[in-house]
């Protein structure tokens, strides 16, 4: 195992073959399953796949191997059927070049040779003239044993040394400079409330959510994005070609549709990047065409509906967040951001392929697995201070909250303190309708438990129901509620 990782991060193989056989897992995973285990460990979830997968080839392998002595062949048929599931597993992932394969190969090799090297003094037949005690037959095991610790260890450290492409894509992302401002936060948007959330979300605090094991490591001058289907002319542009045109900079809210009510994927940023409809109109969009399937380096596929890529929104290219070339967890070089849609359906990372087509002719990576065709953005809110279950001082106590309707905009927030009447909250401003919106009040309480409600009316005139609903297939309702002490 340590060998393979180790070849594929020395041919700068994107995704080694523990990596590809936790993909396959994670790709094969009905959606409600993957769904309740990423609810249940969080962040945690890629880590866990990834030992997990792990853990299982060890013990197949420690299984296999214990029946070698009565079935000598049968660790061999074992092995060459992990490889088998290993071969495929990484070939199925797009673009996984010869290295992937070769990876699987030199694992596969290794693993053979291993286990005959490491048995051998266990196996070996006992001639009569030459007695060897049970206890020197442990020993040279115990010596080999060491030794292939020894170069376990060796091939760790060689194979890190030598898989510098994530080192190299973060050297080149900080000696970039690209002509973006960091962004001012508007006058009167950031309420001055202790325990809020800052309405500029700093990059290192801005969710996080991809289905990558490991995020793709791609140079700017590797990058490049390819426009075609429905077109009359298909178009290719390379990073330099993008950041060379004029740039479109703009204040706008995230959100994951994973989201659950008062949930914390959620986050509004300063965006730099190049509008999509300028260059779709380049490639000339055909009648019929009412989406757009979107294609990331590691094989992610969304779909967009069309309408939202070239009406008067910001959807954007983006190069840059808050003033800096992304992230590469955040999709360096280039990702696709959307106003007033769910990111499933619109925020690729490492974006490299657009595909202007039709929703009747594809299936995306999300829409397999459940979740619904199209996903604009719910409105909706939540409370912040008191954080749930807090202890305030009894008297004059704060509340507050953000709440967001992407693209549509937050008429008004109302919040309800012990099932008493509603009442409105003062808002901070907004530069347009794609950010969210901070709300605040105050209210005067006695001593004991209290329980405050939100709920939000965006510009349309709707009002958030008080039914909720689970996130699966567009997105979570209800209203957020959450007690507090005073005392």
């Amino acid at each position: 195992m340590a060998l393979s990782e180790a070849t594929a991060q020395a041919l700068r193989v994107d995704i080694g073959p523990i990596e590809g056989v936790a993909s396959a897992v994670r790709d094969l995973t009905p959606g409600p399953i993957a769904l309740f285990l990423v609810h249940l460990v969080g962040t945690l979830d890629k880590p866990l796949l990834l030992l997990g997968t792990a853990l299982i080839l060890l013990g197949i392998c420690a299984y296999a191997a214990s029946w070698v002595r009565r079935f000598p062949l049968l660790p061999d048929v074992v092995f060459f059927v992990l490889g088998a599931i290993g071969l495929v597993a990484v070939l199925r992932l797009p673009s996984p070049g010869l290295g992937a394969g070769l990876a699987i190969v030199v694992g596969l090799i290794t693993w053979i040779v291993t286990l005959r090297a490491l048995t051998a003094p266990l196996l070996r037949e006992t001639h009569p003239d030459e007695p060897r005690s049970d206890a020197a037959t442990r020993r040279e095991f115990l010596i080999r044993s060491a030794w292939l610790v020894g170069v376990v260890a060796v091939l760790t450290i060689g194979g890190r040394a030598a898989g510098s492409a994530r080192r190299q894509v973060e050297q080149a992302r900080r000696l970039l400079r690209l002509p973006v401002r960091s962004g001012r936060v508007p006058a009167g948007a950031a309420l001055d409330v202790e325990g809020l959330s800052p309405w500029r979300t700093p990059n290192r605090d801005f969710y996080v959510i991809h289905t990558a094991l490991a995020p793709p490591s791609v140079k700017p001058e590797e990058w490049s994005l390819r426009i075609h289907g429905m077109v009359d002319q298909e178009v290719t542009i390379d990073y330099e070609g993008l950041i060379s045109r004029e740039l479109t900079e703009d204040w706008l809210t995230l959100c994951c549709v994973s989201n659950r009510v008062g949930g914390d994927l959620i986050g509004n940023a300063w965006w730099s990047g190049v509008l999509v409809r300028d260059l779709l109109a380049e490639a000339g969009v055909q009648p019929g065409a009412d989406a757009v399937k979107q294609t990331s380096r590691d094989g992610w596929t969304c779909g967009t509906p069309l309408v939202a890529l070239t009406d008067e929104r910001n959807a954007m290219l983006a190069v840059a967040m808050n003033g800096e070339p992304l992230p590469v967890e955040h999709g360096f070089p280039v990702r696709m951001v959307v106003p007033g849609l769910y990111g499933y359906v619109s925020a690729t990372k490492w974006l490299e392929d657009l595909e202007v087509t039709r929703f009747d002719a594809f299936d995306s990576f999300w829409t397999e697995r459940g979740w619904s065709e199209r996903g604009p953005i719910k409105t909706q809110s939540r409370v912040e201070v008191p954080r749930n279950g807090a202890k305030v001082r009894a008297g004059k106590v704060t509340l507050a909250g953000t709440a967001w309707a992407q693209h549509t905009g937050i008429a008004k927030v109302e919040y309800q303190l012990d099932g008493l009447p509603w009442r409105e909250a003062e808002l901070g401003r907004v530069p347009h309708l794609d950010t969210w919106v901070q709300w605040t009040a105050e209210e005067e309480v006695g001593p004991g438990e209290h329980r405050v409600t939100v709920r939000a009316t965006d510009r349309s005139g709707y009002t958030q129901t008080a039914v909720r609903t689970d996130v699966v297939p567009d997105g979570a309702t209800g209203w957020h509620s959450h007690p507090f002490d005073a005392e």
